[in-house]
């Protein structure tokens, strides 16, 4: 937990991933590279504590791209964030919206063993310029994240 108290005040590694079953491998003990078509993003995300205690500020990004985070969080049993990323990526206005609940703790883990980490949906607000086509808005994916510190 952050010095002011809230859990999600920090850095964490982001991953996201396409909810498609069809890109699913049926058995997952075999070759992974079918996995790397679920591959949706993933970064680091830095949250802020706001002005006022359930406003949240930061930043998401990765290797060439960055969004300004602005949201906020509500206390609870799991806690849940609400925020929106923004930002100019090569050019182009990027915009995704964030759901996220905090993993509660499992009865009798230890920190060596369970880390603190959030799960949730994004989708993409705004369609963008992506691969020589266009990542077209309303498209939904998965996201956890593990706080680094």
């Amino acid at each position: 937990m952050s010095a002011d108290g809230s859990p999600f005040v920090g850095t964490w590694t982001y991953r996201s991933l396409l909810n498609d079953p069809k890109l699913s491998p049926t058995d997952p003990s075999t070759d992974p590279a079918p996995w790397a078509n679920l591959f949706f993003g993933y970064g680091t995300i830095v949250i802020k504590q706001g002005s006022i205690p359930e406003e949240l500020t930061g930043t998401i990004g990765g290797d060439d791209w960055s969004l300004a985070l602005h949201g906020s969080m509500s206390p609870g049993n799991p806690g849940q964030v609400r925020f929106q990323g923004k930002g100019v990526v090569n050019g182009a206005e990027w915009i995704y919206d964030y759901i996220g609940w905090l993993v509660p703790v499992w009865p009798g883990s230890t920190n060596e063993l369970q880390k603190v980490a959030m799960v949730g949906s994004i989708v993409r607000t705004i369609p963008h310029p992506s691969g020589g086509g266009t990542a077209p808005a309303g498209v939904v994916a998965s996201w956890y994240a593990v706080k680094v510190k």
